[in-house]
């Protein structure tokens, strides 16, 4: 009984042993040798410390001395208590107590070497441990690899200096090298690691550790061969595999590399495309490396599909907020339909899909945060597969206490008006969704780092608390250009601050440099030349009054251009004597819907300019003397439901529908205009240009017009970061009295960057890359010899698609790449009317948004049709630099 019960408390004792010594291990190098000693004396072990077995013919001897030769770190004495061996006692040679001794020594992790020595004088053994201590790294040296690299080796190694350097570190930082380099598909590459005493060697022992990573190419994969497939041919199971790809001179865009990461994923693709397919028992039995090449392999995929299935029976059980009917019909699968798991999840529940159409949302965007539903196959038979879907409400849950943090500019108030969310409000899933989204629509947060933190979710009582967390970006933008452009120098300055607090204007403890936090945008903007200057500032109160979203809009502009004069032949001259000057403002308010939803939006404006010309006969203007009132009324209705980012949005659709409306004049004063349309054909006729400047001057006095626009554009993630922007738009300018015309202000001109210039007769530039700019007119107005080519269009329509992939979208610079296809063109009337007659281009650019500049840009896009008014051949290529641009 008595040496049973020794060997299970022994036992019992060596894991004990094993976990504390592991724990021992990860301490620092100096306190583990005195560690281990302190801890041997509690252990069990010491229990039957005196107790001893011999090995084979072993001969028990009385101890003498005991000596430890080579210790430079640790004191001779603390080496040889932790062996608690004592001079006097006895111990058998060989035997169980000094291997284990010796045992102990080498669990240490702190020798590279250990030999004992005895030397027997009668029944006395005087003991002599030499050691060699494990040297300590000094510093680490890795080539091969970029510097990067190094510095994640290092650290998930563990190579920082003073570390032991055993050859178990040696072979697991080996291992760990070649292990990574193979999953990125260096198969073939090769590690080495020598040590070498360190030139510093004043505190002990160290060495330097050298390694060399030899990187191979990446291997190619040679061919992907699929074995035991029937119903899914080689090629649509390979169209599974999105990252691995076997070698083909055709497709350039996806390399052949081997990555066994990418690799293992692909693997999934291909079960779950048979899952989509009915076949829910499949599976790849084996799959094979074959190295076929020096950099080449061969994979094989052993596939067992197994059985069609299709689904049968589907019982909801545990459901009382919704029926049955409403879960079938949102779950959106019937009896008789193909069996397809991958369908069947995300119908239950689209992992990282927060506004995925499922039941998982339904519930919890009806309050229901804590249920749970989890589909069960209760029966399989044939071929058919009957379910169970479980749902497991739970209580309905409230937000308890929403708090924000991150803040440091932006006022709270500011921040609490467009949160969707209340203390004491029903949970919303879609709620708490649109608050993240409209936090980020701000400009004032970094909405790549928006993070709602879900707080004390408490299922028994039904409560969750909500803390946004934000990251303040640079809200003001600075626009300082300058150039050549027009004839002459431009210079451009403009300030936009897009967080300003007017209530503090007149506060000089509030100028941080700026009094800013209360969410208002306030503009100022001058440009200038030679030839013209503009100066414009404009106020936005995104909150008035601050309880509902209503928006107030308040500008002024004020611009003056001069006609180019030649006379004195070389570089041309303004010719202040002719002059066109503009100066007007407006005020609009803008007003969120909640019907149909909450992403709709109703705004009004009333604008007035006043146009007055000094002998500036040009284009549409015969009178070159003389002035024009605009005062117009702008109505407009727009939805925007694009994701959080207004940068760069990755899901979602905006549309902009307007019309500004001037009032039909001609219906109360009296003038009549047929005759006024009448006598200025016969002017026209008789080369009398002073007449029909007379008569154009009484047409246009005051401004008669109505204008109608729209805007759509939709935004779809593909692949990963890859996102489709698709956009069209269309534009029309009409009149309520023809004879009365169509004014010769407010046109469309089609073609180039998109940007205005200097052209102050409040025209619209419509983008359309690979054309000069302005220079997409209606071709044929052979039929109205009375209008110059370069007097603009009262229709346009424009298609455009862009695929964009971000390179980055940190807050100080948020960067992406763009493919471009669009085509556009520009008509005088609808009778000329042909949405397709267009002008087609395509390109490439990319966007660059810092928050204290604004979006820049560049486009390069190739014309594919001649210039209208032109003969030849293509436009071809021409480039486009994008400013201050809206995204």
């Amino acid at each position: 009984m008595c040496t049973k019960q020794f060997i299970t408390i022994r036992k019992e004792n060596d894991d004990l042993e094993r976990r504390v010594s592991k724990l021992i291990k990860q301490m620092p190098v100096k306190q583990r040798l005195l560690m281990s000693l302190l801890v041997s004396c509690f252990t069990f072990t010491s229990l039957f410390a005196q107790q001893d077995l011999p090995v084979s013919n072993g001969k028990q001897y009385t101890i003498g001395e005991i000596s430890v030769v080579g210790a430079k770190q640790y004191n001779e004495q603390t080496v040889i208590a932790f062996t608690r061996l004592r001079p006097g006692e006895q111990v058998y040679l060989p035997g169980d107590r000094i291997s284990n001794v010796i045992k102990k020594l080498w669990d240490l992790d702190l020798f590279s070497d250990i030999n004992l020595y005895a030397t027997i004088n009668g029944d006395v053994v005087d003991l002599k441990f030499e050691i060699e201590e494990v040297p300590e790294l000094n510093k680490v040296t890795i080539t091969g690899i970029k510097e990067k690299k190094t510095k994640d080796i290092i650290k998930d190694n563990d190579l920082k200096k003073g570390t032991k350097v055993t050859e178990n570190l040696i072979t697991k930082t080996k291992y760990y090298i070649e292990n990574k380099y193979k999953k990125e598909g260096y198969l073939n590459s090769k590690v080495t690691i020598i040590t070498r005493p360190a030139n510093d060697t004043l505190a002990g022992q160290k060495v330097d550790m050298l390694v060399n990573v030899e990187l191979s190419d990446r291997v190619k994969i040679e061919e992907i061969e699929f074995i035991g497939n029937d119903e899914l041919s080689d090629s649509k199971l390979r169209k599974q595999m999105k990252n691995t790809k076997q070698k083909n001179l055709i497709r350039f865009w996806k390399r052949s590399k081997y990555i066994a990461e990418n690799y293992a994923e692909d693997k999934v693709s291909v079960i779950d495309k048979y899952k989509e397919k009915g076949f829910r028992d499949a599976r790849i039995v084996s799959d094979t490396l074959i190295k076929s090449g020096e950099d080449l392999i061969t994979l094989k995929l052993t596939v067992e599909e197994g059985d069609k299935y299709y689904i049968g029976d589907i019982d909801f059980l545990g459901n009382t907020v919704y029926s049955d009917r409403e879960l079938a019909r949102q779950l959106g699968l019937e009896k008789g339909d193909v069996y397809n798991g991958v369908l069947l999840k995300e119908r239950i529940s689209k992992d990282g899909d927060p506004n995925a159409d499922d039941l998982s949302n339904l519930y919890k965007n009806s309050g229901y945060l804590f249920s749970s539903i989890n589909p069960v196959e209760t029966n399989v038979e044939n071929d058919t597969i009957d379910f169970e879907i479980r749902i497991t409400e739970g209580k309905l849950a409230y937000f308890d206490r929403i708090t924000i943090t991150g803040n440091d500019k932006t006022k709270d108030r500011v921040i609490y008006r467009n949160l969707r969310t209340r203390p004491g409000q029903r949970y919303s899933q879609a709620a708490v969704l649109q608050t993240t989204r409209e936090l980020g629509q701000t400009g004032f947060f970094d909405p790549e780092q928006l993070n709602p933190q879900f707080l004390n979710a408490n299922p028994y009582d039904g409560t969750i608390d909500i803390n946004y967390a934000l990251v303040e970006q640079g809200a003001s933008q600075i626009e300082l250009q300058g150039g050549y452009g027009g004839g002459g120098f431009v210079g451009t300055l403009g300030l936009s601050f897009n967080n300003f607090s007017i209530q503090n204007l007149f506060n000089k403890e509030a100028y941080k440099p700026l009094p800013m936090g209360d969410g208002q945008k306030f503009s100022l903007r001058a440009q200038a030349s030679t030839f013209y200057q503009t100066y414009s500032a404009s106020l936005v109160e995104p909150w008035l009054g601050g309880k509902k979203p209503v928006q107030l809009q308040l500008s002024f502009s004020h611009s003056v251009q001069y006609r180019f004069d030649f006379s004195g032949g070389g570089r041309a001259r303004p010719d202040k004597d002719q002059r066109f000057l503009i100066t007007g403002g407006s005020i609009g308010l803008a007003k969120r819907l909640e019907v149909p939803d909450n992403f709709f939006t109703i705004s009004h404006a009333i604008s007035f300019q006043h146009f007055d010309l000094k002998n500036y006969n040009v284009g549409l203007f015969t009178f070159g003397n003389g002035s024009s009132e605009n005062l117009a009324y702008t109505i407009g209705i727009s939805r925007n439901e694009t994701d959080i980012n207004p940068i760069f949005p990755r899901s979602g659709s905006k549309f902009n529908l307007t019309a500004k409306l001037a009032p039909p004049y001609s219906l109360w004063n009296g003038t009549d205009y047929k005759q006024l349309a009448d006598d200025r054909a016969a002017a026209l006729a008789a080369g009398d240009r002073q007449a029909v400047a007379e008569i154009d001057q009484e047409r246009f006095n005051w401004l008669e017009y109505y204008k109608i626009k729209f805007e759509g554009q939709w935004f779809t993630s593909l692949i990963g970061k890859l996102v489709l922007s698709s956009k069209t738009e269309f534009g029309f300018l009409g009149a309520y009295n023809n004879d009365r015309g169509i004014p010769p202000f407010d046109r469309f001109f089609l073609g180039g960057d998109g940007l205005g210039g200097f052209a102050l007769d409040g025209r619209e530039v419509i983008r359309l890359r690979g054309y000069p700019n302005q220079s997409v007119l209606p071709q044929d107005r052979s039929e109205n010899p009375d209008l110059d080519p370069n007097d603009g269009a009262t229709i346009y329509n424009k298609f455009e698609f862009e695929l964009r992939y971000p390179i980055t979208l940190k807050p100080s610079a948020s960067i992406y790449a763009l493919v471009f296809a669009e085509a556009g063109s520009s008509f005088d009337n609808f009778r000329d009317y042909n949405p397709f007659l267009v002008n087609r281009s395509a390109g490439a650019g990319i966007r660059i948004f810092m928050p204290a500049f604004g979006l820049l840009g560049i486009d390069f896009g190739y014309g594919f049709d001649p210039i209208p008014g032109t003969v030849g051949g293509p436009n071809g290529w021409e480039t486009h630099f994008i400013i201050g641009q809206q995204f």
